[in-house]
C-alpha cells in the first residue's frame, strides 16, 4: 500500500480524529487566539471574580468561569496554547537541530566523535531538568528564554540517539559505499544521502516530543520558574487555582483539561505518523 493510501485511511481513522482534535484544541486557537477569546486574557474585573462556568449556575458571559481577578477563564485558556505551540515549535525545532546534526557526526565518523558525543547525551539524560532550570531562574528569574533552554537540554540527547542508531545502520548500505566510489565527501554523504532517509523518523519524534515540552512548559511554569506572570500559561493557569481547588475548582480543572487533552492528542499522532511514514513499525 502506498503512502497516499496510508495517509487516506489515517485521516479516516480513530487516529485521524485525533489529528483534527489536535488542531482544533492547540493550532486553531494558538493562531487565532485574539479572534476567538471573547474577553480580554489580562484584564481583570473584581466585580465578575470566582463567578462558576456555565453549566455550573454562571453566566453565558463566562463560560468556563473566572479566576480570582475577575478574568475569564476561557479567553486565559485560548490565549495559553498561543504560548505552548510557540514554545514547542520553537524548543523542538532547535532540539532538532542539534540533536540531528550531533546525532549524522556520532554515527557516520565513529569514532572519538561518537564516544564524545554520547557521553554528552548520557550526562544530558542524567541530570534533572526541574533543578537545571531552579538554578538558572535563581540568577536570570523567569523567562521564555529560559523555558526555550531547557526545552533544547531535555529532548536533543533523543533526537541524537535515534539519529545516531539510524546513521549506524545506513552508512554499510550500499548506496552509501556507491557515493564514496564516486568520490563524494563524507560531509555530502551525510547531508545528502543520509539525512534525507531519516527524515521520517525526525518528524515522528518531533511530533511525539510536543506532548513533553508542553508537559515540561507547564511544570515549569507552575513551580514558578518557566513562563513570567501575567502571561496566561497554562502551568500558571493550574497554580492560580490550587489555592482555591475546593471552592472554586474550576481556575485549575479546565487548563488542566487542556492540557491532558492536548497531550493526548499529539500522542496518538505521534503513533499514527509513525506507522503511515515506517509502515514496518507498525506493532503487530
Amino acid at each position: 500500500m502506498g503512502r497516499t493510501a496510508r495517509l487516506s485511511r489515517f485521516m479516516l481513522s480513530v487516529p485521524g480524529a485525533a489529528f483534527i482534535v489536535l488542531v482544533i484544541v492547540l493550532i486553531i486557537p494558538a493562531l487565532f487566539a485574539d479572534l476567538i477569546a471573547p474577553h480580554d486574557p489580562y484584564k481583570a474585573n473584581i466585580r465578575s471574580r470566582l463567578e462558576p462556568p456555565f453549566l455550573f449556575g454562571g453566566t453565558t458571559e463566562f463560560i468556563l468561569g473566572t479566576d480570582r481577578l475577575g478574568r475569564d477563564v476561557f479567553s486565559r485558556i485560548i490565549h495559553g496554547a498561543k504560548f505552548a505551540l510557540g514554545i514547542s515549535m520553537v524548543g523542538i525545532l532547535l532540539g532538532a537541530v542539534v540533536g540531528t546534526a550531533l546525532g549524522l557526526i556520532a554515527g557516520f565518523l565513529r569514532g572519538w566523535w561518537d564516544a564524545t558525543i554520547m557521553r554528552a547525551v548520557d550526562i544530558t539524560f542524567a541530570l534533572p531538568s526541574i533543578l537545571l532550570a531552579l538554578a538558572l531562574a535563581s540568577v536570570s528569574g523567569p523567562s521564555f528564554e529560559l523555558v526555550i533552554f531547557v526545552v533544547i537540554f531535555v529532548i536533543w540527547g533523543y533526537f541524537a540517539r535515534q539519529v545516531r542508531a539510524e546513521t549506524l545502520a545506513l552508512r554499510e548500505l550500499d548506496f552509501v559505499a556507491r557515493a564514496r566510489v564516486l568520490g563524494a565527501s563524507e560531509y555530502r554523504i551525510m547531508w545528502k544521502y543520509i539525512l534525507p532517509n531519516i527524515v521520517n523518523t525526525i518528524v515522528v519524534l518531533g511530533t511525539l516530543q510536543i506532548g513533553v515540552v508542553i508537559i515540561l512548559e507547564a511544570t515549569l511554569s507552575f513551580l514558578g520558574i518557566g513562563i513570567p506572570r501575567p502571561t496566561p500559561a497554562w502551568g500558571l493557569l493550574v497554580a492560580d487555582g490550587r489555592q482555591l481547588i475546593v471552592s472554586s475548582w474550576w481556575i485549575s480543572f479546565f487548563p488542566g483539561l487542556a492540557i491532558l487533552l492536548t497531550v493526548m492528542s499529539v500522542n496518538v499522532l505521534g503513533d499514527a505518523l509513525r506507522d503511515v511514514l515506517d509502515p514496518k513499525s507498525r506493532s503487530v
